[in-house]
């Protein structure tokens, strides 16, 4: 990606490991430099949405859980807390830079109902008039099959799709796709650019982490749903969310899965 096709409208997945310790603990530091990124990003220009995941996580830390709930009660507990704390972090920190975010939660029922479809797009394309940042993601208190299968990675390439964005970012704890385990294998390499999301590339991508409910796979697909719809899309380390400016400067970081007819 060139700098000429630097994009304009953006959506950004960050996953649970991403905002959050090992610990279990939400780290503090990388949501504070995450949002003074967007935040700049914002000021350039740009249309940012920002789809988030670790809301059981944060909960299940505030409930003073030892470990994630194994209970639906408890997962969907956890999430009506958790997502509490992270827009509080949200607002909080995105306010130092004068930047008004919003909550949007929903259900992929509601990315199957024209008429709620509809209202949503208006959602969406009235906050980012306003200049506000939609924060996204799934009703878990309320959608349990969602809680328990669902995933924010196709959340965000639906949304991308939904709303005509540019761009994907998918923000996780590897580098990107590698065409083995790299936690198995020290000579795994990193695959930079896939122009083509086959079964060889599902065969290779790895299994779902251990705080949240996506893994790599659900990145391939969510790769595809925004892919097949013309929307190119990046999943790269979140660890280091001043890497978002090179990407947006054309810069290869993390794994780069073109557009359909790109």
């Amino acid at each position: 990606m060139s700098k000429k096709e630097m994009k304009k409208r953006i959506v950004v997945k960050v996953g649970t490991s991403t905002l959050t310790h090992k610990t279990g603990k939400t780290n503090i530091a990388r949501m504070a430099k995450l949002a003074s990124v967007l935040s700049d990003l914002k000021n350039a220009g740009n249309e940012v949405v920002l789809v988030s995941s670790g809301a059981i996580a944060v909960g299940s830390v505030k409930l003073g859980f030892k470990s994630k709930p194994t209970t639906t009660q408890g997962l969907q507990a956890s999430a009506a807390v958790g997502q509490c704390e992270l827009m509080f972090l949200y607002d909080k920190l995105f306010s130092e830079y004068s930047v008004v975010v919003s909550q949007l939660l929903f259900s992929a029922d509601t990315l199957e109902n024209p008429q709620e479809t509809g209202h949503l797009i208006d959602t969406f394309n009235q906050l980012l008039e306003y200049d506000a940042l939609p924060i996204i993601n799934e009703n878990d208190s309320v959608y349990v099959e969602e809680l328990l299968n669902g995933d924010n990675d196709c959340l965000s390439a639906k949304v991308a799709t939904l709303i005509g964005a540019d761009l994907l970012i998918l923000l996780t704890d590897t580098d990107g796709l590698y065409n083995d385990n790299p936690s198995k294998n020290p000579d795994a390499t990193l695959i930079s650019r896939v122009d083509e999301i086959n079964d060889e590339i599902f065969a290779i991508a790895g299994d779902a982490g251990e705080k949240g409910t996506g893994g790599f796979a659900t990145k391939i697909k969510a790769a595809k749903i925004a892919t097949d719809k013309g929307i190119p899309v990046v999943v790269m380390n979140g660890e280091k969310p001043t890497d978002l400016y090179k990407v947006l400067d054309g810069q290869s970081i993390g794994t780069y899965f073109s557009a359909k007819g790109e």
